[in-house]
């Protein structure tokens, strides 16, 4: 192995005029656009509710937040959360189209949440299904610390009502850009995390984007298996203890 992989990755990955990195698309191989727990039980979420913002006031407003007040985050906020940062915003034919973009339409990005504190929910880790606007259970529990020492030992992790993960299943974008994908695949997920940091702002919720992870400590809690797929990113979101009192 090189001793500098990452250069080697740029390098091998650059389209030039003679060379384009990339794959024949076999369609009759393509990947499922969703994924799904079938057999895990199922949350409906509510209707999301649009606050009324100005992008301009919210650009100004957001901060990391990593302090965090006792107050729970609403099952509503939530179902806002989730759909603001990559939910479907319309449907064109047989395209679904999303709040964010992604590299050839084909969201690679899949989006779990574990949840500390959010009334009208159990605690433990969920599955976002972008499809129906449901949480699917996968794992019970108070995982809160357990999660915080997978991310360096944040701690922000354990206080924060819920923790949004973001994994990517590599194929659904490799399928079409080869090994290309692994650039588009983070780029993607980071235009999510920017919709969620801004939608939290607009219900007067702070977040904090994380990427210090032990990646396969949160392969695991999430039940991936780090190779096909596998986390990218993670934020907290909550109230800031800092405005708790005013």
């Amino acid at each position: 192995m090189s001793e500098e992989p990452g250069q080697d990755f740029q390098r091998e990955t650059k389209h030039r005029r003679d060379r384009l990195v990339g794959r024949y698309m076999d369609f009759d191989r393509r990947p499922e656009t969703y994924k799904e727990y079938p057999e895990r039980p199922r949350t409906i979420l509510p209707e999301p509710q649009r606050p009324a913002s100005s992008l301009d006031n919210l650009l100004r407003t957001r901060r990391s937040v990593r302090r965090f007040s006792k107050d729970p985050v609403s099952l509503d906020e939530l179902s806002y959360l989730l759909w603001a940062s990559d939910g479907i915003s319309k449907k064109a034919g047989v395209h679904e189209l999303r709040t964010a973009p992604s590299a050839g339409a084909l969201y690679p990005v899949e989006t779990y949440v574990a949840v500390n504190d959010i009334p009208g929910l159990a605690p433990g880790i969920y599955h976002y299904s972008v499809k129906h606007h449901a949480l699917e259970l996968v794992r019970k529990g108070r995982l809160g610390e357990e999660l915080a020492r997978a991310a360096l030992d944040q701690g922000m992790c354990a206080s924060a009502p819920a923790v949004l993960m973001w994994t990517a299943v590599f194929e659904r974008c490799r399928w079409k850009y080869g090994e290309r994908a692994y650039r588009y695949v983070y780029l993607d997920a980071g235009h999510i995390a920017q919709n969620l940091a801004l939608a939290a702002v607009s219900l007067g919720l702070g977040s904090c984007q994380i990427a210090a992870t032990f990646d396969d400590e949160v392969n695991e809690l999430l039940g991936v298996d780090g190779e096909e797929e596998s986390v990218l990113y993670m934020s907290v979101v909550g109230r800031s203890a800092d405005s708790a009192n005013d």
